[in-house]
């Protein structure tokens, strides 16, 4: 065999054991989803001071799957920004709601966000939260219907929230 036909069957070899399409290898890599913040999207739409804003969040699983595939634990990562609020913006609270766009529904995971745990500082505030425990059926009810789900920030003012974004997959 000449050295480029040895170098074909390496690379064919490698290509064949690094694909696997059939699906049913278990994968252990996060699933990460973001949400674009906006006061006009929470239900009633907020029209106070804390109008002003908009901020993302990027919420990241790492699960642990079992030989069929399925989630069989999970941590969540959370990391929001928010800009253009006012500077007397005192967040609260910050959740995955389970429920359409249009429709308020309930905590299924909390971040961990307390008041006084964000504070904005010229209408800019960050928060970063990682290895909260999430139930496997939660995590599954979200990767498969992600539309389904929301995250949205509490404040002072505002205590049912003030902003906030339907889930989307980003991988």
């Amino acid at each position: 065999m000449t050295r480029s036909g040895v170098l074909l069957l390496v690379v064919c070899v490698l290509g064949v054991a690094g694909c696997s399409d059939d699906g049913t290898a278990p994968t252990n890599l996060p699933l990460v989803f973001t949400a674009q913040l906006s006061p006009a999207n929470e239900v009633p739409a907020i029209g106070n001071a804390e109008s002003t804003g908009r901020g993302a969040v990027q919420i990241t699983f790492n699960v642990t799957r079992d030989a069929a595939n399925a989630i069989t634990a999970g941590t969540v990562n959370f990391h929001f920004q928010l800009n253009g609020f006012p500077g007397t913006t005192a967040v609260i609270a910050a959740h995955i709601h389970s429920a359409a766009a249009g429709v308020n529904g309930p905590v299924v995971v909390n971040t961990g966000v307390t008041a006084g745990a964000v504070t904005t500082t010229d209408g800019v505030g960050t928060f970063t939260a990682s290895g909260i425990t999430v139930s496997p059926a939660t995590i599954q009810a979200i990767v498969n219907n992600p539309a389904a789900f929301y995250f949205n920030v509490h404040s002072v003012q505002n205590p049912g929230g003030f902003t906030r974004g339907q889930l989307s997959r980003t991988l």
